[in-house]
Order: structure tokens, then C-alpha cells, then sequence
């Protein structure tokens, strides 16, 4: 794991009474204390001259930073994200997971870390965040891998909404079988036996060199425990608003993950963005294509997913 935020008028009085810093935008350093080690994020504010709500956003899988980009690739989307919300009177707080960026010093040794330690970590967030009174209310968003993140910690401490996009409807070994089907067969023959043995909760010693980058025994415990959640099941508990967005031409999460996280609870709101891919932008279904926005920082993110998610945000009553 040490790798892996009045329009001027000519009333000086009035004025007098407004303090400035309410009225500013602005973009903080914040920091989650943890018994393992501290977690740094952004909190990002839009002018304020009254409580607001605040978004929680989790990245996805990987070494993925508060921003959405790893050391492959820089596409800025959570960070975009995080100005579009503040640009419609929201707050956002997005954070380096452990072991990642800034909070590189709070990762454990590979081999130590478990996915339940991503959740306690957005609890502790919200949690936080529930106790700044500066916010009206605060609403969990989950990209990929961080939907399920979020959803679990949402419910645990009491979220007023969640959101997610482009979330997996399905538990990880079964999305992981379902893209390795493009591999040749070899390659599935060799994968599959330790997804099932992981499945079971049993590491595998004698992992091919070649699937080292998945299957190295110092990462297996972390994966065990990624398996064992189901977000068809974890959706089913959530007791508050919810929105599900997903991108038509998103090419490692499909809409019938959506799909099935929506009829895990039909009580939430599913919204298919036409055109949108796994990084928030517009592109092609063409893989090259599509492949070739993530690491371009200059596209806008797809504005439907802004419609739709402030738009969710303040209508919660």
C-alpha cells in the first residue's frame, strides 16, 4: 500500500452587516485524524450567507486521487466536479484515500489493508461533516468503486442522501470475471480458479508472475474482503434518497449495473447520461477513443450530470 469550496449593491450599511467571509468562495485543506494515520482532502465552499449541503465524494478503485487522476492519467473529473457544485451553492468535501497522495503516510503495508478500512474512513468523514454547522445537510457520491465505499458508509453513519455514479451492481469477484472475458482463454483459465478460491476466502500462494498486478498474495487479503460485499444488498438498506447515474459509453462499468442496483431498491432514481463515460465526460462508444479522454484534463464534464445532480441535491426536503 506504501506504492497503492449578493450581487454588489450601493448600500455600504448594509454591507457592513454581511461578514465577508460568508460571502466568498473558497477552497480548504481539511484533515481526518484516524487511530492509523491522518487523511488529507479539499473542502470546497461557494459563497455562503447561509447553511448549505455538502457532497462527500469518494473516488474510485486504484490509486486514485481527490482529484480522479492516478499516475497513468489526469482528467481532473472529481476535482471539475467539486467546482460545478460549488458553482450551484454546494459544498464538497473530496479526500485521498489512504495510502493514496496526500495521504500516503496513512496506508498500511499491502498486506494489512482491508476494505472495510475505505469505509470506516467515509464514515469518519461524514461524520465530520455532520458536525460542521456550517451545511444543511450532507450527501454521500460514489464514483465506481467509491459507490460501494459510499453506500456502505452512508448507511453506517446516517447520511441524508447517496449518489452514485457509475457503480458496479454486482460484488467485485463477478464484475472482475465479466471483464476478463475479453482475455484469451489462457488468461481466463488462469484467473478464474483464484477469483473462485478468493470468493471463498482463501488465498492463493502460486499466482503466474503475470497476473501479479492482480492476484499478488500481498494484495489477496485486501481482495477477499472486497468480495465479500454485494451492492445490490448494501443498496436494499439504504433508508434515504438516493440517485444513480451512469454513462451509456462507459466501458468498465455498463448501464446494467445501474440497472441492478435499481431494482435492488426501486425506490431510487436512475438516470442513464447518454454518451457519458467511466471519467464523467462525452465521448464515443469507440474504445480508442473513448480511452484517449482520460487523460485529457481540458474536456468539460457531461453537463447532465451536473443537471442532474444538483438538481437531486436541492430537491431533498
Amino acid at each position: 500500500m506504501k506504492r497503492i469550496f449578493y450581487s454588489l449593491v450601493v448600500c455600504l450599511p448594509l454591507l457592513l452587516f454581511i461578514p465577508t467571509t460568508s460571502l466568498a468562495r473558497q477552497s480548504d485543506s481539511v484533515a481526518l485524524v484516524t487511530k492509523t494515520g491522518t487523511l488529507q482532502g479539499t473542502l470546497v465552499l461557494p459563497a455562503m450567507q447561509q447553511k448549505v449541503p455538502v457532497v462527500l465524494i469518494i473516488a474510485g478503485s486504484g490509486p486514485t486521487d481527490r482529484d480522479g487522476n492516478n499516475p497513468m492519467m489526469k482528467n481532473n473529473s472529481l476535482k471539475m466536479l467539486a467546482e460545478a457544485l460549488q458553482k450551484n451553492g454546494i459544498a464538497s468535501l473530496r479526500y485521498d484515500k489512504r495510502g493514496i497522495a496526500g495521504s500516503t503516510a496513512a496506508g498500511p503495508d499491502e498486506k494489512d489493508l482491508r476494505f472495510d478500512n475505505y469505509i470506516d474512513d467515509a464514515a469518519g468523514w461524514i461524520e465530520k461533516l455532520k458536525g460542521d454547522k456550517r451545511f444543511s445537510r450532507v450527501i454521500v457520491l460514489g464514483h465506481s468503486e467509491g459507490s460501494l465505499i459510499g453506500m456502505m458508509a452512508a448507511d453506517r453513519a446516517k447520511a441524508d442522501a447517496f449518489i452514485s455514479i457509475a457503480g458496479a451492481g454486482q460484488s467485485a469477484d463477478k464484475v472482475l470475471k465479466e471483464q476478463l472475458r475479453s482475455q484469451p482463454q489462457p488468461v481466463i483459465d488462469l484467473c478464474y480458479p483464484i477469483i473462485d478460491s478468493l470468493v471463498s476466502g482463501k488465498t492463493v500462494n502460486d499466482v503466474n508472475p503475470m497476473l501479479n498486478s492482480l492476484f499478488r498474495p500481498s494484495v489477496q487479503p485486501y481482495i477477499i474482503s472486497w468480495f465479500r460485499y454485494d451492492p445490490q444488498a448494501s443498496i436494499k438498506k439504504l433508508q434515504m434518497p438516493v440517485l444513480l447515474l451512469q454513462g451509456t459509453t462507459d466501458m468498465q462499468v455498463s448501464t446494467k449495473d445501474a440497472e441492478l442496483l435499481h431494482q435492488a431498491n426501486p425506490a431510487t432514481k436512475l438516470v442513464m447520461v447518454e454518451n457519458m463515460n467511466h471519467i464523467l465526460k462525452i465521448s464515443e462508444a469507440d474504445r480508442q477513443k473513448n480511452f484517449a479522454t482520460y487523460n485529457d484534463p481540458a474536456l468539460p464534464l457531461a453537463s447532465a450530470l451536473i443537471d442532474n445532480t444538483t438538481g437531486f441535491i436541492k430537491g431533498l426536503k
